[in-house]
C-alpha cells in the first residue's frame, strides 16, 4: 500500500449507510458520469441491502468507505457487470466518492484495498468501465496498473467509454 494515500476502512454497508449514500450522491457533479442525477432514497436502501447479500454470498460487494475519523467518504468494491453489452458476467471494480473527498487519494486507497480483498476471494481478473470523459476515474485506473482493453459506446447514453482490465 502506498504510504502517501489516506487511511481508509471498508465496511459492508449498513441500513444507515443508505442515507449517507443518498446524501453524498445527490450532488449533480458526483453523478455527472452516472446519469447526471441522484436516485431516490429507496434506491439506495435497496442497493445497500443487495450489497449485504453480495458480501454474504460472494465475499465481496460495494463497501462503504470510511476515513480515519470514521466518517463516510463514498463506496468502492466489485460486483458482476450487470448488462448484456460490454464485459457481461465479468467482475467490475468501481468507486464513487462524495464531492468533499475528491482529489485526496481516497478512491485509489479504497480501490487498492478492494483489489486485495478480491484476490483473497479468489477473483482472477477485474474490469473497470469508465466514461472516456471521467478524468478522475481514468487517473485511478492508471494508478492501479489496469490496461485499456476496449473502447465502447454505451447503448443508453451513446457516450464513449473505456473498458480496463487487471489480472489479480
Amino acid at each position: 500500500m502506498n504510504d502517501a494515500l489516506p487511511a481508509v476502512r471498508l465496511r459492508v454497508p449498513t441500513d444507515e449507510d443508505a442515507f449517507a449514500w443518498h446524501r453524498a450522491f445527490s450532488d449533480p457533479e458526483v453523478m455527472e458520469f452516472q446519469g447526471g442525477r441522484a436516485a431516490e432514497l429507496s434506491v439506495y436502501e435497496e442497493l445497500t441491502a443487495r450489497q449485504r447479500r453480495h458480501d454474504a454470498e460472494r465475499g465481496f460487494c460495494l463497501w462503504s468507505i470510511m476515513d480515519d475519523r470514521d466518517e463516510f467518504v463514498g463506496f468502492t468494491g466489485a460486483q458482476p457487470w450487470p448488462h448484456a453489452w460490454g464485459p457481461a458476467g465479468e467482475i467490475e471494480i468501481g468507486w464513487r466518492l462524495g464531492r468533499a473527498h475528491w482529489g485526496r487519494g481516497y478512491a485509489t486507497a479504497a480501490a487498492e484495498e478492494t483489489l486485495a480483498r478480491l484476490r483473497a476471494a479468489g477473483v482472477p481478473q477485474v474490469v473497470a468501465m469508465v466514461d472516456a470523459r471521467n478524468e478522475r476515474s481514468l487517473a485511478v485506473v492508471r494508478r492501479l496498473g489496469m490496461r485499456h482493453a476496449e473502447t465502447f459506446v454505451t447503448p443508453s447514453a451513446g457516450r464513449e467509454g473505456h473498458c480496463y482490465r487487471l489480472d489479480l
